[in-house]
């Protein structure tokens, strides 16, 4: 994925001044070299504090990205040593060499600094690892909620929190946490001798990550949120998503203890409907939210507990948040939890931060802050329940979608679509990464003067205020960090 990136994010100055001092460097220039490196580096590092200043998430220095910052100096420093003792002779020659070509080409250096680092990491890991596992292994009647999808598991994670927090003392993974250390993280900094449900979130971008995670926690219960195209530049194929988000499902093995999404008709597509506990919408699945209504205050719904049907109000938006809510509630509703108790934790679910969140912006207006949705469903939702506040003026901020691989513009094209066909004004954000949007736009009657391109979210948004007023909503679709934006 770096090293994709770099080939996708080559600029014009690092390799005009890669040129110059290989011309210095060619024609024995040292002294001079150093000097037009030193003066570059120091360009690049204020143009970095600049960038930061700007930047929409900030750079955090983690203990890793230390420890490769300190293998690379000592790299640097090491040859620039044996370039200062031996600079009359060949082994001058080819450390000046070495150290020219490591300043230059970071990509090198990164890798360099990465194949260092390694065994050091493979041993914090393993360590790591093993502790979490030793922690597990003492909480003897513990409950390991593995839940995973290409969408929606992140909000399904803290709405099933919620409810079994009504009964049973619950952990969750907390913000995106889903990778084999995040969720090592968790349980060795989160769970407690009192922890009586773990509910852990797990995230995939290849195959076997999410059996990694099950052979650390060993989930008893498993929840699919969705399967779709997510992370196709890893998985290649669609097939190859399910096989791996199913993983949890093998792991589990128990047909009454997994729960999956049959509205994701890249399941339902592809399972025998017998083997699993399905919820969504269909009237034969075993949980189906059914008599759904919308208001600015939330949603209205029935799901049928038992033998009873159970009328639920939340303040979350979408059919997704009611779909994600079925599902959480069916594997709570199992673990015994009760239709009084799922019902009163429903209606004070708030929504996820940054997930179809509302809040009171500009001049009045209202946001809908759906920055960390980023998969082709859910984000036309999302631009679908913008379109249920009827009487308001709507405006989209929206970057598009990333890492779909070869239906990547196809998948924009459908969002720049639904954005012509409910919104008053739209702002897309990039340049060149909108163009798929720009160009289903431009294929409708949308008014076009009312449809904007900003480089930036702060040029978006000083757009946005021309039209804000106390009559008009906006939702802020996939808040794309910056290195994405061109």
């Amino acid at each position: 994925r770096y090293f994709s990136w770099v080939n996708d994010n080559l600029k014009i100055l690092p390799a005009l001044s890669f040129f110059i001092s290989s011309i210095l460097l060619f024609f024995g220039l040292y002294l001079l070299q150093m000097i037009f490196m030193i003066v570059y580096f120091l360009f690049a590092a204020v143009t970095a504090v600049k960038l930061q200043k700007i930047s929409i998430k900030k750079l955090v220095f983690t203990g890793r990205i230390k420890r490769l910052y300190g293998a690379a100096i000592l790299v640097m420093l090491v040859l620039l040593t044996a370039f200062i003792i031996f600079v009359e002779n060949r082994l001058g020659n080819i450390s000046v060499t070495l150290l020219f070509l490591l300043s230059f080409i970071s990509p090198i250096t990164a890798l360099v600094s990465w194949t260092l680092t390694l065994p050091i990491e493979k041993i914090f890991t393993k360590w790591y690892i093993n502790d979490a596992k030793k922690i597990l292994k003492n909480h003897k009647n513990l409950k390991v909620i593995g839940i995973t999808g290409s969408y929606g598991k992140t909000t399904t994670k803290f709405i099933l929190t919620r409810i079994l927090s009504e009964k049973y003392n619950t952990v969750c993974t907390p913000q995106s946490f889903n990778t084999p250390m995040g969720v090592v993280r968790t349980v060795r900094e989160m769970l407690k001798p009192q922890t009586e449900i773990f509910v852990c979130e797990m995230g995939a971008k290849n195959i076997g990550d999410i059996k990694e995670i099950c052979d650390i926690v060993n989930p008893r219960y498993a929840m699919i949120t969705s399967v779709g195209a997510q992370h196709l530049e890893t998985f290649k194929t669609t097939d190859n998503v399910y096989n791996t988000k199913f993983e949890l499902a093998n792991a589990v093995k128990t047909k009454e203890n997994i729960f999956v999404n049959g509205d994701s008709k890249e399941i339902i597509n592809r399972i025998d409907k017998e083997e699993y506990c399905v919820y969504g919408t269909d009237k034969d699945f075993d949980y189906k939210a059914q008599n759904i209504s919308y208001g600015r205050d939330g949603s209205v719904f029935t799901i049928r507990l038992g033998d009873e049907d159970v009328t639920l109000t939340s303040k979350l938006l979408g059919l997704h948040s009611i779909i994600n809510i079925t599902g959480a509630a069916a594997l709570a509703y199992n673990l015994g939890v009760s239709a009084d108790e799922i019902k009163y934790a429903v209606s004070n679910l708030k929504p996820t931060e940054h997930r179809l969140e509302m809040k009171p912006y500009l001049k009045g207006s209202v946001m809908i802050d759906d920055a960390y949705n980023a998969n082709p469903e859910g984000s036309v939702e999302a631009v679908r329940v913008l379109g249920s506040f009827d009487g308001m003026k709507k405006v989209v901020i929206t970057p598009g979608l990333i890492e779909l691989g070869s239906k990547e513009y196809d998948c924009n094209y459908a969002l720049g679509l639904e954005c012509a066909k409910i919104c008053d004004i739209i702002i897309f954000v990039g340049k060149n990464r909108s163009k798929p949007m720009v160009d289903a736009v431009n294929t409708t009657n949308f008014n076009k003067e009312n449809m904007f391109v900003a480089s930036s979210f702060k040029e978006a948004s000083e757009i946005y205020s021309r039209f804000a007023d106390n009559n008009t909503v906006v939702l802020i679709e996939n808040d794309l960090p910056d290195n994405y934006l061109n």
